[in-house]
């Protein structure tokens, strides 16, 4: 329950705790850059089973048949035989169910799903299947959600029935609702006992996904990111889009159209790491560039599309293998595909082929893309060469979209250092910056190895200005704690002081996403996350919520925060404090950071310049007595922000900021 309490009572303590009080100068008529919208977004990459088995709803593993193994997922019985000259071109796989000839042996296939199927007692899912009845006439399939993990009487947790009729390929559902809740169920097909029946793309999702799509996300996820209030989405993932070699990049336009005609595509990340080894990882293109568009429009962020630049991953091919990599003399088609990409998503249906799809599947209108980016990660001389036509041919046929460069893998370093003036020469609007580092980096602390060049929250205050400058994009960035790469409260708190500098900074950062976004508890090969899921349930990390503090009280403008005349950017004589304002013009509210690193309370002087009297506010804390704790799929709360309401007295106001302490001052003006 929120109280209404005086700012001394809630935070004045002995001041004999602190070793010296602090003055926060905050201006507020100093009215500084604007914030953009874009400025804390969310970037997803298919890792740790985000999309297939994850953030996508489809609850069946190798629907079509097309992995490599055919029955991969699948367990047999029966005669069932596969078949290569089915409905779809691009997924041609079906199965044959044929009687077996015995009234007791019967003819089944059965689905295991990611790590089971997570099925709620009372829901309903819904069951499609492609199917025929290739000699004519009508057959009945039976479908069982089971629970065959478990000593009961009754393995059936739900069923239903489909009749089949006719030799030419059909789509038929039904609507399946389980007794009871069961986080591994599988899913059954049976054949008919009498009649050989053929089936295509088995199919089951639960009915309430997000926003009610039948090719929907999962409803529990996708509400996380909406409640992130994201300014940018930025899919569908980092070295993905590259693909371990150029026939297994990401292809956009493999991923629009009819769901049952997008190919399966190798996931880069299936065999990437030994020791988390997931070999049947795969993409089925369900969750395309169409349902990204959609989710980005629906939860309200600005869709930020990465295509390839014609170079697969050069951590795992280098730079200099040429049949890695496309030589820019053969890149037209590439090229092509970026701005077939511009059209599907803003072009005139009337007018363009690419544009008539996106009608086609539902959404006449435009979706209004304002930014692409070409290539990620990529490093050395080959990467601008390939840029460059890239950013001609957009420029000339689309001059106001906005193109995201890369600076490389690294946040320092040759690389970097090479790559950016080439991004300012090309004509990049963006930067996109990657930096995956430990607490002394996003502390501004250099380790004794001096491994780190500019760090900290003060990375961003000496970057260049002025016309003709590209913004940045800190594209992907998480505090990885020495030792222990979780989600644990103290990697979160360097976060947020590192996050102060972005703020500071909006001038020239435009836009920032953490990631990775999403793991699965069984299938997770990267950590830190975001948000962590079973087949059930989910939980926000502490990461998870800093972003969405920064998020939701972003402001519209900054305002100058100092310490005697610097920033408060954990400088030596800062006490491990850290701090940014801004002004949030159509709430006409002050938004005051500060978060505390230290191990011992800090004393601080709010010093509000251009305001006096008694002010409402809120106190928005976000702390843990435990660092190393976090939140967990039983204990999802654990660590989560708190509010209080309160009276702040301006010009100054005392407040003691207790140690490892998040806290937002959200002051009336």
């Amino acid at each position: 329950m929120k109280k209404i309490i005086t700012m001394m009572a809630a935070m004045t303590i002995a001041s004999g705790m602190t070793a010296q009080t602090h003055t926060f100068d905050v201006n507020t008529t100093k009215v500084g850059s604007p914030i953009s919208k874009t400025m804390y977004g969310i970037f997803f990459e298919d890792i740790n089973y985000a999309a297939d088995g994850g953030l996508y709803a489809e609850l069946v593993k190798n629907r079509s048949f097309e992995f490599p193994n055919h029955f991969t997922g699948w367990d047999i019985s029966g005669k069932v035989t596969l078949k290569d000259d089915g409905p779809f071109n691009k997924n041609p796989h079906y199965v044959r169910l044929e009687p077996s000839g015995h009234r007791d042996k019967h003819t089944m296939i059965e689905n295991h799903g990611f790590f089971g199927m997570g099925v709620k007692g009372g829901e309903e899912y819904r069951f499609s299947v492609w199917a025929r009845v290739p000699d004519g006439g009508t057959a009945k399939l039976w479908v069982d959600l089971v629970d065959n993990a478990t000593m009961s009487d009754d393995q059936k947790l739900g069923n239903a029935g489909v009749e089949v009729s006719g030799k030419e390929w059909k789509k038929y559902t039904a609507i399946i609702k389980p007794k009871s809740t069961f986080a591994k169920a599988h899913l059954r097909v049976w054949g008919d006992s009498k009649v050989t029946t053929d089936v295509e793309h088995v199919s089951l999702f639960p009915v309430n996904t997000y926003k009610g799509h039948e090719n929907g996300m999962r409803k529990d996820l996708a509400e996380s990111l909406e409640q992130l209030h994201p300014g940018v989405f930025r899919f569908p993932g980092g070295c993905i889009v590259e693909g371990t070699d150029l026939a297994t990049r990401y292809q956009w336009k493999n991923s629009v159209g009819l769901v049952e005609n997008r190919p399966l595509n190798e996931n880069r990340w299936h065999y990437t790491f030994t020791h988390r080894y997931f070999p049947d990882y795969f993409q089925s293109y369900g969750l395309g560039f169409f349902e990204y568009f959609q989710l980005s429009e629906e939860i309200g962020a600005e869709p930020l599309p990465v295509v390839s630049v014609g170079l697969s991953c050069e951590f795992q091919n280098g730079s200099n293998r040429s049949d890695a990599h496309v030589p820019v003399d053969q890149l037209q088609p590439y090229i092509d595909d970026v701005l077939d990409l511009i059209e599907f998503a803003n072009g005139d249906p009337a007018k363009n082929q690419w544009a008539k799809l996106r009608a086609d599947m539902g959404h006449p209108a435009p979706f209004n893309l304002k930014y692409v980016g070409i290539g990620n990660e990529q490093w050395g001389a080959i990467y601008p060469e390939n840029l460059k036509p890239f950013v001609e041919q957009v420029r000339q046929k689309y001059p106001n979209i906005k193109i995201v460069g890369t600076s490389g893998p690294d946040s320092e370093g040759k690389e970097f250092e090479y790559l950016w003036p080439e991004m300012r020469k090309i004509g990049a609007d963006l930067v996109d910056e990657h930096y995956y580092r430990n607490e002394a980096w996003f502390l501004g602390t250099p380790d004794a190895k001096q491994r780190w060049g500019n760090c900290g929250a003060n990375r961003y205050d000496s970057y260049k200005r002025g016309k003709g400058q590209p913004k940045v994009f800190a594209g992907e960035y998480a505090c990885h704690g020495a030792g222990k790469k979780w989600n644990h409260f103290n990697a979160a708190l360097m976060e947020a002081a590192f996050m102060t500098g972005l703020e500071r900074n909006a001038d020239i950062v435009e836009m920032a996403t953490y990631a990775p976004l999403f793991a699965h508890v069984e299938g997770w090969q990267w950590r830190p996350d975001a948000i962590w899921y079973d087949n059930l349930r989910k939980f926000n990390s502490c990461a998870y919520y800093v972003q969405q503090l920064y998020s939701v009280n972003k402001g519209t403008n900054v305002l100058p925060l100092t310490m005697n005349g610097k920033p408060v950017a954990g400088n030596p004589d800062q006490d491990g404090l850290f701090a940014s304002a801004v002004l949030d013009k159509n709430a006409n509210e002050v938004i005051v950071k500060v978060i505390n690193t230290s191990d011992k309370p800090q004393d601080v002087t709010l010093n509000l310049k251009g305001m006096k009297g008694s002010h409402e506010a809120q106190l928005i804390t976000f702390h843990s007595d435990n660092l190393t704790a976090e939140n967990t799929l039983d204990e999802p709360e654990k660590i989560v922000p708190k509010t209080s309401s309160l009276s702040v007295t301006a010009p100054s106001q005392n407040v003691i900021i207790p140690a490892h302490t998040f806290y937002i001052y959200k002051i009336k003006k």
